[in-house]
């Protein structure tokens, strides 16, 4: 399998790194944490401009007309930039609901199990809902992730995207505390495989960029009349994040092609598992400054744990490799 980008798809990452880079920088994701704000409407129209959201859509439909491989290079760039919004969800809904290949709805999925939602209150639709249910806010452990709890109706009975639970799983998900469900909940089993892979490339993002943080904050940070970036400890903190980056983009990308569940899963375990651990890593280089508000770091950890739980869980993902391994070895 051949993983080198052909000049298009290196073409296609530089511009979306540019465009985020100019419209997205540090500066501009403090100001939303401060604000509280997850959804830039001016900016999401903008990536709906750029093709974010319709980049898999026939040309014919509007779209760009490209697949899967091209989507995990523009949401790895996503990821690199802490982007905030159910920027899967409204990629997966680009040709379902009205005005998300444009940028111009906002749409987000009970991706994350049960009753909870995140940007419910920023959406204007829901995947497979007939619309938004009411929800009331919860504490979310990313500033620029809100959550809400539904507790309101879910979609009407019949509606064509309103789905059922998973054969022999139906509180996928959920958490075993969580309560009767208020309502019935949109099935994201017919996107979350997509869901899942997309996600790993936002993680995948996510790692790479702490990977930058740490091995820049090592390089200019000195104790002892050297940088710490000489010490060995140091060395090895910042190569394991780096093995661990570069073999879940080595993962998520190989998934990219193929579309096959199991890699996909794979993919996302591994991309979860470089996003966390490398946010880890990196507060530990970057030592007591790392844990302030000041720096970036925790906000990547932050989010990297609010992914884990989107899409497919770690639970989830290895349940499916066990049973793709005992069928395939019977």
């Amino acid at each position: 399998m051949d993983f080198r980008l052909t000049g298009e798809q290196r073409d296609l990452r530089a511009g979306m790194r540019d465009l985020l880079a100019g419209r997205y920088g540090r500066e501009a994701l403090r100001a939303s944490v401060e604000a509280g704000a997850a959804v830039d409407r001016r900016l999401w129209r903008e990536l709906g401009e750029a093709g974010f959201f319709s980049l898999r859509l026939p040309e014919a439909d509007g779209g760009v007309g490209l697949g899967l491989p091209e989507a995990v290079l523009v949401f790895e760039e996503a990821g690199r930039a802490l982007l905030p919004g159910p920027l899967v969800a409204t990629h997966l809904a680009a040709g379902v609901v009205p005005g998300a290949a444009s940028g111009t709805t906002v749409v987000t999925a009970f991706d994350l199990g049960g009753p909870l939602v995140a940007h419910l209150g920023e959406a204007d639709a829901v995947l497979g809902a007939s619309a938004p249910p009411a929800g009331e806010p919860v504490r979310s452990v990313d500033p620029l992730t809100p959550l809400h709890r539904v507790t309101g109706p879910g979609p009407a009975a019949g509606h064509p995207a309103a789905g059922h639970p998973a054969p022999g799983r139906p509180d996928a998900g959920r958490r075993p505390d969580a309560g009767p469900d208020p309502a019935p909940y949109p099935d994201p089993a017919p996107y979350r495989d997509e869901g899942a892979l997309l996600t790993a490339a936002l993680q995948v993002g996510s790692a790479l960029r702490t990977v930058e943080l740490a091995v820049d904050h090592a390089g200019r940070r000195e104790q002892f009349g050297k940088p710490i970036g000489a010490f060995q400890a140091v060395k090895h903190l910042c190569a394991g994040m780096l093995v661990r980056a570069e073999v879940a983009r080595t993962a998520v990308y190989a998934a990219a092609v193929t579309g096959d569940a199991a890699e996909i899963a794979a993919a996302k375990l591994l991309a979860d598992e470089a996003a966390v651990q490398g946010a880890r890593d990196c507060l530990q280089v970057y030592g007591g400054m790392g844990f302030t508000w000041e720096a970036d770091v925790h906000l990547h950890l932050k989010r990297a744990w609010v992914r884990a739980e989107q899409w497919r869980t770690a639970a989830q993902a290895e349940e499916l490799l066990a049973a793709d391994l005992l069928g395939t070895v019977g």
